[in-house]
């Protein structure tokens, strides 16, 4: 079979989009933005370039977006346009007819109060309590509730954008960015690299910008960017070692944009433009595995894509291993065990989780139906991970990263699913080796729940010493007398997640008392330490989780949390009154998980 040409038909089917890109796709857009802070909405038109042999109507989705009209051409007159049924998650598909020679649309078009993908911060809601600030959030369906686009990630464009901001404040986008603020507030942006929709990003807020190196920068507010710029200094280390692993990047500039606590995730991937979350400020650069996962993606997600969200795993387990391969060649092999490990027992847990919905943990999906952010588990993440481990050290890692890099470099800028990655597996690098295939067993890997039997996780040497002065903790040994010095977060995290089923008010004062846990400055144990106090009863701690709760928005920290307080008894009036306080401040993508889970308490 010949990978290097594209499938004759390039788009396969996805379950989340209306568009029909193998009858009619877009290839370049050409957007002009006003973003108007008083009235909290973007008012804008793109020129839509689209290549079709002879399609009656090209089809792009939108979702609670105004469409104010439709050009063909250049043509003066206005055309009619129509638009699908709507379904739940998706929207709608907005159908456009064609005439045989078009090649441009152009689509006027305003968002509305509720395109998801927005989040319209007040200045008290911003780091720097000044200025308002906009973010997108577009992964994985929700780019098409602030502009139409054929929003599936099977259909790439490249685009340029004009885009009209108060002077008084910066945009970005996923594209070439300016360093600093001009006059008048207008600003023009181009990304030559093709990208599917759900890597548009725009982000507008009173913003300065620091060097990292040749190639890398970080913006924050500007309160905020001597610390951003310390924790990330190692960023451009970080680039010359995945290069070194996988190849060339190939995208320019490879930057990070600092966003306030409300944005849901750790970080998003757009290319040239890193979004990430304040909570991996912790100070000692101890979070910067975050880093390193979303600049691999700009191999493993950007570079080649998952072609449908039923393939999510494709792009997720291989970020995940190729973070763990950057932060071991910087800082060596047990550094990268910690992650693995801390990474199983996530896993552990989701699979847990997941135990009444087998099917949800195969690697290929099937979300037909469903909100694609339902595949966003540790499956991905975490399995995925684990069975290129295991494929590695069936084949050996030289073969191995010779297998990867053919594959970046074979399909980049294209998408992928799951059929044709294993053909691709099955090719180049099992084939013939009968041994090796009934050894891996790539079928029960990607399409059996669970893990496939006899697979031993990877120890970390490092938490056999974090496990032993648990234990001389739990058989007597005063906290304040453990050696705990010099522990990186990873190693807190370990010791936390590993303490006892039960624990009784007094011990769980003795921690606290003795590493201040619920006063950290570091998220990821304050987060983890809370969760526990929930558990226990411990409620010292409940002033720092209401304050936690109200001021981060990163879902990752708010599901667990409040998971355990509406397992208590009297958490759950606790858990709706934060809720209701909290609610206003977090993004449309934490509330839609969020509303669901507190609502559905008894």
């Amino acid at each position: 079979m010949d990978f290097s040409n594209n499938l004759t038909n390039p788009f396969p089917e996805d379950p989340h989009s209306f568009s029909t890109p193998n009858a009619a796709h877009m290839h370049h857009v050409d957007w002009d933005l006003q973003v108007d802070f008083m009235q909290k909405k973007i008012t804008g038109s793109g020129v839509y370039h689209i290549r079709h042999q002879q399609a009656p109507e090209v089809i792009f989705d939108v979702h609670h977006l105004k469409i104010t009209g439709v050009w063909l051409e250049d043509e003066p007159q206005a055309v009619d346009f129509s638009f699908t049924q709507e379904k739940p998650f998706l929207g709608q598909g907005l159908k456009i007819p064609l005439k045989p020679g078009t090649q441009k649309i152009r689509i006027a078009f305003e968002t509305t109060a509720e395109a998801a993908a927005l989040q319209w911060l007040e200045p008290e809601q911003t780091t720097g309590k000044k200025e308002p600030f906009l973010f997108t959030q577009s992964q994985a369906i929700l780019a098409r509730t602030w502009l139409p686009c054929q929003d599936s990630p099977s259909v790439r464009f490249t685009y340029t954008a004009r885009v009209q901001v108060p002077p008084h404040l910066l945009p970005l986008m996923s594209a070439d960015n300016p360093q600093e603020k001009n006059e008048d507030g207008v600003y023009f942006f181009r990304m030559d690299q093709p990208i599917p929709s759900y890597l548009l990003s725009l982000a507008v807020g009173d913003l300065a910008f620091a060097p990292l190196g040749e190639r890398c920068g970080v913006y924050a507010e500007p309160g905020s960017l001597k610390a951003a710029a310390y924790e990330f200094a190692e960023t451009e280390q970080m680039l010359l070692a995945a290069e070194n692993l996988y190849g060339p990047y190939r995208w320019g500039r490879y930057d990070l944009l600092v966003l306030p606590p409300s944005f849901p995730f750790g970080g998003m991937e757009n290319p040239k433009l890193t979004f990430a979350t304040p909570t991996i400020i912790a100070g000692d650069r101890s979070l910067t595995s975050l880093v390193a996962h979303e600049l691999a993606h700009s191999w493993s997600g950007n570079l080649v894509t998952n072609a449908t969200w039923n393939d999510f795993w494709l792009n997720e387990g291989f970020t995940v291993y190729f973070e763990r391969r950057i932060m071991e060649a910087l800082y060596g092999p047990e550094y990268a065990q910690m992650l693995h490990t801390l990474g199983y027992q996530d896993l552990q847990h989701t699979l847990e989780e997941l135990s009444q919905k087998p099917q949800d943990t195969c690697l290929k999906l099937n979300l037909e139906n469903r909100d694609p952010d339902e595949g966003l588990t540790e499956i991905a993440y975490e399995k995925g991970n684990l069975f290129l481990c295991r494929l590695e050290a069936l084949v050996g890692r030289a073969r191995f990263d010779a297998f990867v890099n053919k594959y970046f470099g074979t399909f980049q800028f294209t998408s992928m699913d799951t059929d044709r990655f294993e053909q691709f597996l099955e090719k180049e690098l099992l084939n013939g080796d009968d041994a090796v295939k009934q050894q891996l067993n790539a079928e029960a890997w990607i399409h059996s729940p669970g893990i496939p039997e006899g697979i031993v996780p990877l120890q970390a040497r490092l938490f056999e010493k974090v496990a032993a002065e648990l234990q001389r903790w739990e058989t007597g040994t005063p906290a304040n007398q453990l050696a705990t010095e010099n522990w990186s977060t990873h190693e807190w995290l370990y010791f936390l997640s590993n303490l006892p089923k039960t624990l009784a008010h007094a011990k769980m004062r003795e921690l606290d008392n003795a590493f201040g846990f619920t006063a950290s400055g570091n998220a990821e144990i304050q987060a983890e330490w809370l969760r526990h106090s929930i558990k226990h009863g411990y409620k010292e701690a409940y002033p720092a989780l209401e304050a936690f709760l109200v001021r981060v928005g990163r879902r990752k920290f708010l599901m667990p949390l409040y998971k355990a307080l509406l397992e208590t008894e009297s958490g759950t009036d606790l858990a709706r009154e934060i809720y209701r306080k909290a609610r206003p401040n977090y993004h449309s993508v934490s509330t839609s998980s969020l509303d669901a889970l507190i609502q559905a308490t008894p």
